[in-house]
């Protein structure tokens, strides 16, 4: 394939290095690659009226190193990739991406010395160069917002999730998305916080809850059975009387309420707050499935989960995605499935994004997997024909890993 346009250029003053990076991004179809064995040369380039869409860049460098080019490339306000290519110790190329992050850079992720070319091309499949809109980025109001909760614009997605011992399909997160009659499909990213600070994230939650649970009819109707995952905003934990809107909705479409798992984010938990506590009381006596989300993302783990009775433990995309080549994300995963298998939970590993992911996943104990090798979310009516495909392909996963 192709990229004609997408100019990238190599930063690394070891002269065998270039040579082998040029010649895998030509395989790769990257036709305008550029290699400079100095860093003031890099930043020169990167400061032009026709700035490269992708660094690859070495941390260990004479004169200007790595991190003082990623410092001035900041300063600078360079609007393109960076990917690390290093022989550091894995510790280090991640505190060199935590800080190319706070510079507010877009870091793609790191490689290391020496480079095989399958992983550089698996690296540059998942990366879309950063171009600027030829529009302005459309903007929401909460006006807009409840317009469309009114209209019914606001749709569910969902992603299915598996046993990972034997690849069966036993549960989907709801995720919403906004049906926008002129925008088209707009993602939470861009109107979950104008929901939660217009005080219009209950009448959304409520759409979500609504819709999640009359698909989950349809496909019990078509011989599924499935757990239904849903996320809900700390922002709605204020009143007590959440937990009965909760509860109400459920009762009125019919559902069990052990069907139902109510995700809540680490990061985000309010444990200094009592409503958030007797709302997540209240919700498991009346046997809803409490899960917590984002896990080792946030800064009370430990407190949260020895203080709140949860019944799931999703371990983040973070901590899952390449730990079979990353010791330190490989350290940080067994210790979440530990944890979560010694409080009794059950383990959701996130982000299982290819099949070395799904390896890596099934030569553990963990419970769950959800992620891209396994489904994208996808529309309700959707779920039916994707599950009939991953059932053929499920057997081989499984016997093959």
């Amino acid at each position: 394939m192709s990229h004609n346009g997408i100019r990238v250029v190599v930063v690394d003053d070891d002269a065998f290095t270039l040579k082998c990076l040029l010649h895998m991004l030509i395989r790769l179809g990257y036709t305008s690659v550029e290699c400079q064995e100095s860093g003031a040369r890099a930043l020169e380039i990167a400061c032009s009226p026709d700035p490269p869409d992708l660094i690859l860049l070495d941390l260990y460098m004479p004169g200007m190193d790595g991190m003082e080019l990623v410092r001035k490339l900041a300063e600078n306000r360079y609007a393109g990739s960076i990917l690390l290519v290093s022989g550091e110790d894995e510790r280090v190329i991640q505190m060199a991406e935590l800080l190319i992050q706070a510079h507010h850079l877009a870091v793609l992720g790191h490689l290391r010395k020496p480079v095989d070319v399958a992983d550089l091309e698996e690296m540059m499949a998942r990366w879309q160069p950063a171009r600027a809109p030829t529009t302005a980025v459309a903007s929401y109001g909460a006006a807009d917002l409840r317009a469309a909760i009114q209209n019914g614009e606001l749709v569910n997605y969902y992603q299915p999730q598996v046993v990972v011992a034997t690849g069966a399909l036993c549960g989907v997160e709801a995720l919403v998305r906004w049906q926008h009659p002129t925008d088209g499909l707009v993602f939470p990213d861009r109107f979950i916080t104008l929901a939660e600070e217009s005080g219009l994230i209950n009448d959304l939650t409520r759409v979500v809850l609504t819709d999640a649970l009359r698909q989950s009819r349809a496909w019990s109707g078509q011989g599924l059975d499935l757990k239904v995952a849903v996320n809900l905003s700390m922002d709605s934990f204020s009143s007590v009387a959440f937990a009965d809107l909760i509860s109400d909705i459920v009762a009125e479409a019919g559902a069990d309420p052990q069907d139902i798992v109510l995700e809540v984010t680490e990061s985000r938990l309010l444990l200094d707050q009592r409503a958030p506590l007797e709302i997540l009381t209240r919700l498991r006596l009346k046997r809803f499935r409490l899960s917590i989300d984002d896990f080792g993302t946030g800064n009370a783990s430990l407190t949260q989960l020895s203080r709140i009775s949860f019944n799931e433990l999703k371990i983040d995309q973070t901590f899952v995605h390449n730990a079979v080549r990353d010791r330190t994300t490989c350290a940080m995963y067994t210790a979440s499935l530990e944890l979560g298998h010694q409080l009794g939970m059950s383990v959701i590993a996130e982000g299982v994004e290819n099949r070395d992911d799904w390896r890596f996943v099934r030569g553990t104990r963990c419970d769950l997997a959800q992620g891209y090798f396994i489904a994208r979310p996808m529309p309700g009516a959707d779920l039916v024909r994707w599950k009939e495909s991953w059932d053929s392909r499920r057997t081989e996963l499984v016997e093959t890993s």
